[in-house]
């Protein structure tokens, strides 16, 4: 997400100095008016989630089989190229041809986060400029776009082809954000983020059980069905905004010209830029170095979890047989669990116990990792799932809590874009990495690597004192 230029006035206040937003009496009359109807437009924000989220999950549990079958029917050549260009080290270290799979699943997977975390910031800076009503409209086509390649896709070729149009339209969930920034106060705010929250657990739970269904319709072997499926939400879905979304951002409140927004963006894509917390003002040294090294911690458990975590459909496909249903059962539990933690005990989180929480969060993920790479039958492997399930329930909203409260409260939306941008570049290496893991090791020696990975976020996080000194809201 882009550095917000918010209706609510948190985003960069430096704007109304440099002529880049002026308003007035109307303008301010306007955002009286977008607070009042913030309540309606939230739940059209999460409605519009929901939709995407459960046709953007049906591929999940599908990713195993989608590459068994292109790795014996791909009529482009690029599968077995690709192939090619590894067989030497794999003949030289003796890998399993049934582990490339793997590998071909990681690439994509790092390939569709690389481009949605270069994206997304153009995304918002569009959005800062033309309104967040036609770019949402255009993310959304473009997530169309990307099903009906895939329902065509008989050939590996094509399906990447999909995969690289879904990253670069992948940008409607940081547009989410910046909208709920844009229709609610800083008292309201966190309502409009759990609700964020909670259509991702809908969609986590729901969409890939769903996506098994359609996949048994029908006999191509790159589920045409299921494709079709999250078309047929995604076509919903545009119809849905462009009937029942209104626009957040007044004109008087945008950019004046796309190079001022796209200058944002490159902040959220350059690296050195991200690590330092650059663009966050008004911070002391102390301050910014405890960002900096939150913004470390969160990157290195984001590093580690998403590799293991987009791997695992694969460890339960090649080490335990799943078939598309175990797969889809695997997701509703591992939901379930989520939901149960996030709503139950992450409530009762007293304010100043985040950091001993997500302590606890990483130590329970530590044996989580082992236990599901060297498991044998289903008791094992739901013994590390439940762990894995409750360690990321309690970690990731405490990792964010801890870096919310950094920052002078103008500069907020810039701070969480910041922080969304470090996981977004942690999704978009680990996958891979996780999969030549696994590809060379193995599930069990990769998996245990990676629980071990993990001592080292949490070392820091132990050590980290929280510096934040601005006043909040």
């Amino acid at each position: 997400m882009v550095t917000l230029r918010s209706g609510s006035r948190t985003a960069d206040a430096s704007l109304h100095s440099n002529g880049e937003a002026q308003t007035n009496g109307k303008s301010d009359s306007n955002f009286t008016k977008e607070k009042a109807g913030g309540s309606n437009m939230k739940y059209v924000v999460f409605g519009s989630l929901v939709l995407d989220l459960l046709g953007f999950t049906v591929i999940l549990p599908l990713f195993p089989a989608l590459l068994e079958y292109y790795s014996k029917h791909d009529s482009s050549g690029l599968y077995n190229y690709i192939l090619g260009a590894v067989g030497y080290f794999q003949a030289a270290l003796g890998v399993p041809p049934r582990f490339n799979s793997v590998l071909f699943g990681g690439f994509l997977g790092s390939v569709f986060s690389l481009l949605q975390f270069l994206s997304s910031p153009v995304t918002g800076a569009l959005s800062d400029v033309y309104g967040r009503k036609p770019v949402l409209i255009a993310t959304l086509l473009g997530m169309g776009g990307s099903y009906a390649v895939w329902s065509v896709s008989s050939n590996f070729a094509v399906f990447v082809l999909a995969r690289v149009l879904g990253g670069l339209s992948k940008g409607n969930v940081s547009l989410g954000y910046s909208i709920m920034t844009d229709i609610l106060d800083t008292k309201t705010r966190a309502m409009g983020m759990a609700l964020i929250g909670v259509a991702f657990s809908i969609g986590f739970i729901v969409g890939p059980a769903i996506g098994v269904v359609f996949s048994k319709w029908g006999t191509s072997g790159w589920f045409a069905a299921s494709a079709v499926y999250a078309l047929t939400l995604t076509a919903l879905n545009v119809l849905f905004v462009i009937v029942c979304f209104k626009e957040t951002l007044p004109k008087s409140n945008r950019f004046k010209s796309l190079g001022s927004g796209l200058a944002d963006a490159w902040s959220l894509i350059n690296p050195g830029s991200l690590f330092s917390f650059r663009p966050i003002k008004g911070i002391s040294d102390k301050e910014r170095s405890s960002l900096v090294q939150l913004g470390l911690i969160n990157f290195l458990f984001l590093f580690v979890y998403s590799g293991l975590e987009f791997t695992l459909t694969f460890v339960t496909h090649l080490q335990h047989r799943y078939d598309h249903m175990a797969q889809a059962y695997m997701f509703v539990y591992l939901g379930l669990v989520m939901v149960v933690i996030q709503g139950g005990y992450m409530r009762r989180v007293g304010e100043g116990k985040e950091k001993m929480v997500a302590a606890r969060g990483i130590m329970v993920m530590v044996p989580a990792f082992p236990l599901i790479g060297w498991s044998y039958n289903n008791w094992m492997l739901y013994a590390g799932l439940t762990l894995y399930a409750v360690g990321s329930s309690l970690l990731v909203p405490c990792l964010t809590g801890l870096a919310s409260v950094h920052g002078p409260p103008s500069q907020k939306g810039a701070l969480l874009g910041i922080w969304r941008s470090l996981g977004a570049l942690a999704r978009a290496t680990g996958p891979l990495t996780a999969a030549a893991g696994f590809w060379f090791m193995g599930s069990g020696w990769c998996y245990s690597v990676g629980g071990v990975a993990l001592m080292l976020p949490l070392v820091l996080l132990r050590r980290w004192n929280s510096a934040a000194t601005t006043k909040q809201d």
